[in-house]
Order: structure tokens, then sequence, then C-alpha cells
């Protein structure tokens, strides 16, 4: 039996190497953007918000102060049932032409945010869409770098970057390391033309797609999924039409988690869309990744427990596990510009072991809160 576990982990550890790389590859191919074109086509930044009062205005002052032409862009917020001042905030913006829509649904749904999205692409005057979420801020050049890329690229959805910043805590730290990461692989797998995940923070998708696409129909039971099923959705048909935005100037930057809690929550929400992908290599790849961590915590638990041959083991799979983790993330910080979270990435790691785990079994089991509620 420990004969087996050992030849499994090594094994696990290798395919998760070569994973690894492989995804470092397809960070390396995605070229950063020069030359941008400027933009022709009408674009409506949409937002979906709850109880945003805190961090709504300072959103909307940092795309209201874009360099890109006013004519062609249009703002969208959707009050999702607030229960504070969001709305009344938004209302102060009428004038300047931010457009409030606010939700009103008596029956108890799962998916509000999906609800709220497609409410403003059936109103909204633009050719693009962009999404975006209330707590989030950007630099000046950011709408102007992600359509100039856009255009250029002659893409139906883009992706853009996303990074936590203005920490607290070590925690939160830590969570920008492993956000990082996070955001690496899904420009990774778009660059290596097999997307997987994006984020709907920072997200550019044509309107007559989404409605090609139809919409969220089929994935709008689950609470998450806006962002990353739809790009599957789109992949399904138009792999090579997706693209990713490498530049500083495209990057959208929010918050982390201030508590364990609130960051095991929303871990919990992202892993439920796995119960929804139809893409069986990406099923492979998050299984594979799920079983290594899995192997490499029953290992070191039986090492722990005196079976010192597997030990050696371990601690060969641990160390191939870091030296390639380090190698696919160190251009990630030097694109974000935040070398000093490398030395984060032993904690990051060996955390990741516990936390995948944990994630990929309670991540697509009953319910969790988000936003005050409890959805599934």
């Amino acid at each position: 039996m420990i004969q087996i576990l050992s030849y499994l982990l090594i094994s696990f550890a290798c395919v998760y190497a070569i994973l690894v790389l492989w995804m470092r590859k397809g960070w390396a191919t995605i070229q950063a953007p020069t030359g941008l074109l400027l933009s022709t086509k009408t674009v409506s930044v949409i937002i979906a918000a709850r109880n945003e009062e805190l961090n709504i205005r300072r959103t909307i002052e940092s795309i209201m102060n874009q360099n890109f032409p006013g004519e062609l862009l249009e703002l969208i917020i959707i009050d999702d049932h607030s229960d504070d001042n969001t709305s009344a905030i938004v209302k102060e913006y009428a004038e300047r032409g931010v457009k409030l829509i606010q939700l009103n649904e008596n029956g108890r749904m799962n998916s509000y945010k999906k609800l709220a999205i497609s409410r403003a692409i059936d109103c909204c005057r633009g050719e693009i869409v962009i999404t975006t979420d209330a707590d989030c801020r950007m630099g000046a050049n950011w709408l102007a770098t992600v359509i100039g890329t856009f255009e250029k690229e002659d893409a139906y959805l883009l992706s853009s970057p996303v990074v936590y910043s203005e920490e607290k805590s070590f925690f939160e730290r830590l969570q920008t390391l492993e956000f990082l990461y996070l955001i690496g692989l899904g420009a990774a797998g778009i660059g290596n033309r097999k997307p997987t995940t994006c984020n709907g923070a920072n997200l550019a998708y044509r309107k007559d797609i989404f409605k090609q696409m139809g919409g969220f129909k089929g994935i709008d039971e689950l609470a998450s999924g806006d962002d990353e099923l739809f790009l599957h959705k789109v992949a399904e048909k138009h792999p090579e039409r997706i693209s990713f935005c490498k530049s500083e100037e495209a990057t959208v930057y929010t918050d982390a988690k201030p508590d364990l809690r609130s960051f095991i929550s929303q871990r919990r929400r992202w892993a439920s869309k796995s119960t929804k992908y139809k893409n069986k290599g990406v099923i492979a790849l998050g299984i594979a990744i799920w079983l290594f961590n899995v192997l490499l915590l029953v290992g070191a638990i039986l090492a722990v427990a005196g079976i010192k041959t597997l030990a050696w083991v371990v601690l060969f799979a641990l160390l191939l596990k870091m030296i390639v983790e380090l190698f696919f993330i160190q251009p990630l910080t030097n694109f974000a510009k935040r070398t000093n979270l490398l030395w984060y990435l032993p904690i990051l790691s060996l955390a990741h072991i516990l936390y995948l785990a944990y994630i990929g079994i309670l991540g697509n089991i009953g319910k969790y809160d988000w936003k005050g509620r409890q959805v599934k």
C-alpha cells in the first residue's frame, strides 16, 4: 500500500510539474499590446452592486475619469436589492450619464448577479460590454487599453488582469500572491489556446456574441459563473477569438478578503462552478491538481506518523511543487511589480495543500453565504 502511494505521489508530482511548465509557456506566449487602435465602438461598462456604499463612489469616479471618448462610453450600475445607500450614491451621478437599474425580484433565486448583468445588456447601447465590480479601481488608461486591445485582436472575448492591492495584513498579502497565480493560470490557458478561467472584475465581450451564445442560459442557476462559465461557452465555438490583455495599464485593482471565513466563502462560491464544466480537459486538469494535493496531504500525515520511506517521497514532491510554482509565478510578480511577495511562496505552497483538498470537496456540496444570502 505504501509503495503504491509512493508511486502515485511521484507520478502526480511529475504531472503537476508538466502542467505548471505548460502554463508558464502559455503566459510567455502572450505579447504585451503595442500600437493600440483608437476605439470606434460604443462601450457599456456594467457593474452589479449589492450593499457597496463604502466602495461604489470610488469605482464610479475611476470609470468616469478614463482617458476615453465620453460619447462612446456608457456606465450602467444594477443595484441588487441593496439595503444601504448604494442606489442613492449612484443617483448622484445621473447628470453625468450614469444609469441605474434596480432589481426588485420577489421570488428567491440563486443567481442574482447573472440576472443583473443580463438586464443591463438587454438595454445597453454598447457594442462591447465590460463587466467589473463595485469595489474595483482602475488607472486612467484602463478602458483605452482594454478596448484598444479588444479591437486590435478582433476578439469576441477579452480577459484582463485583476490584482489585489492596499493589503492591510499578512493574510491579505498571502491572498495577493495566490490570486496572481490564479490570474496567471487564466492568462496562460488563453495563451495556450485552451481557455479555462477568467475574472468577471475585468472581462470584455461583444454584445452580439453574448446574445448568440444565449447569454447565461444553461448556467443561470448557479450563483457564480458569470465569467468563467460564459468563457467556456465562447471557447467551445470560438477559442481562437479569446484573448488576454497583458498590460499593466489594463489592470483592475481590488481588495483581498479580510478574514478566513470570508475567504473560504468566496472560494467555495468559485469552486461551485466546476459542477457545470463541460470541457473534459478542464475537468481532468482540476481533478489531477486536486488529487496531487490530497496525495501530498495523506503522504505527509503518514510520514509524520513514522513511515520514513514515505517522508523522502513527500519531500521530493513538495520541492518539485515549490520549484515549478516559483518558475511560474516569478514573471507574474514582475508583471504586477510585487516581487516582494515571492518570500511568501513556501507558506502559500504548503497552505495550498490543505486549502485545495478542503475546497475541492466543500465547494461542490451544500450552501454558502454570499452578500448576506445563502446560495449554492
